[in-house]
């Protein structure tokens, strides 16, 4: 029988407890912390839903493969069976360890870029966004137009802009690409996936102009699972059949392996270039490891070795989906505007549109996700002005395309009554919308601001 209730498909062994805060603790805490969510102690947040890398609670099997983890510096055995199960998903001949994915990024970017250089994707993070430029290349976005559009449906709203992309080479010269970027699922564009009859499209044009092709791969486990259920086309694939389709339209990715690899640490770099990897191993020697640990302990090697195992698992990925859906479809409910469809590791509040009252250089995302602190100890991340804003010639704001706030569901962590006391703090937000103030920024580096920025209200 088929039931309406879909279970998390595990047991918990172990818990870890919560500390449960009254308002009045939070609203000092919250002003301790300059009014920048990342700045709070994890003991004084109740439920964490800041990012979902990192944050994922690991499974028994990759607790026990941590307990055989090889510790050798070259050529350890835990290297080994990381390096096959990479290999075996992506089908890249070199693969690359790092402690984390932006450090993949910065490597290969590094290496590929430089002044007068240009990137190109359907829309680059933070991290990615600031390792090109770090490297004084130019970072540039074509997403979808519905994408930009948080209340229009689109099964496929994280999809990149042929068209866009097209001139864009054509304007900028194709001996000035350095790369283009897919980034599966699409983050700063709300989670939403990127159809494979779209990742074929970017790979005809990419191979037309002869421009490498890369993907960022942290979470095309859920992509894949889009892919599966949207495109009747790959329906009787299984999900990493997909994703191995999606890699082989590729010249390399990156992959921060706490998203799909449902593990606390480690990422890498998977090539077929020799001459590039080449490369990005001497980046790989001085800043991260010898090239086979790059920054990752002999257990962690293991781990993400099971991890990228269990997160094709269908049981897994149909709870997984259908968590965050279930969060995104009764918010919906209630009248929280929110990015549509739901996608697969967050739900994105489109916080202009829920405090319309605020304009954009007050940033109703971060006052949101202060608020959403304030009524309950729930931590979220601002995606919009703070996170991509930047400054015009005269000191004015150029706000971003769209003022979200993420709710991003670690792995394998919260169980549903805990999403259910997240949508009893947003029946508090809504009931108080129209009080809600703006905020300003106070401090703030050059540099992925709405990390260490402070903040006050106005």
């Amino acid at each position: 029988m088929n039931y309406k209730t879909i279970i998390e498909p595990f047991r918990i062994k172990m818990v870890e407890a919560i500390r449960m805060t009254s308002e009045d603790e939070r609203e000092k805490l919250l002003k301790k912390a300059k009014h920048n969510l990342f700045l709070l102690k994890a003991e004084d947040v109740i439920i964490d839903l800041l990012t979902d890398s990192g944050t994922a609670a690991m499974s028994s099997q990759q607790w026990a493969g941590m307990m055989i983890g090889d510790e050798s510096y070259a050529g350890a055995k835990s290297w080994k069976k990381m390096e096959t199960t990479i290999k075996d998903l992506t089908g890249y001949k070199h693969v690359l360890p790092t402690h984390q994915g932006r450090a993949a990024e910065r490597i290969l970017y590094g290496c590929m870029g430089g002044k007068g250089k240009i990137f190109i994707s359907n829309t680059h993070f933070d991290t990615t966004r600031a390792n090109i430029e770090f490297s004084n290349a130019e970072a540039i976005d074509c997403p979808t137009e519905i994408g930009k559009k948080p209340s229009s449906k689109h099964p496929f709203k994280g999809n990149m802009n042929i068209s866009k992309l097209i001139s864009t080479i054509n304007k900028r010269g194709k001996e000035n690409i350095a790369g283009i970027i897919l980034t599966v699922t699409n983050n700063s564009g709300g989670g939403q996936p990127v159809s494979m009859k779209n990742a074929k499209e970017v790979s005809r044009v990419c191979k037309k102009y002869n421009i490498p092709l890369i993907i960022d791969a942290c979470r095309i486990a859920e992509n894949a699972y889009f892919i599966k259920n949207r495109e009747k086309e790959y329906q009787s694939y299984t999900y990493k059949k997909i994703a191995q389709k999606m890699f082989d339209l590729a010249d390399g990715c990156t992959m921060s392996a706490k998203k799909d690899g449902i593990v606390n640490m480690g990422g890498f770099l998977a090539l077929n270039s020799d001459k590039l990897t080449e490369k990005c191993r001497n980046e790989l020697i001085i800043t991260e490891g010898f090239i086979t640990y790059g920054g990752i302990s002999g257990r962690d090697m293991e781990a993400i070795s099971t991890g990228l195992q269990e997160v094709f698992e269908p049981d897994y990925l149909q709870y997984r989906i259908a968590s965050t859906t279930y969060l995104g479809e009764r918010l919906t409910k209630m009248g929280v505007p929110i990015m549509l469809p739901v996608g697969g590791h967050a739900v994105y509040i489109d916080a202009k549109a829920l405090y319309s009252h605020i304009p954009v250089d007050q940033f109703p995302g971060q006052s949101l996700a202060c608020n959403l602190y304030l009524k309950g100890g729930i931590r979220a991340s601002e995606i919009g002005s703070v996170m991509f804003g930047k400054k015009g010639p005269k000191g004015e704001l150029i706000p971003a395309s769209m003022e979200l706030v993420r709710l991003a569901i670690p792995r394998r962590v919260y169980t549903q009554s805990h999403v259910d006391y997240v949508i009893e703090v947003f029946q508090e937000i809504m009931k108080n919308r129209k009080k809600a103030k703006g905020i300003k920024i106070v401090k703030e580096p050059k540099f992925l601001r709405h990390f260490t920025s402070h903040f006050k209200f106005i």
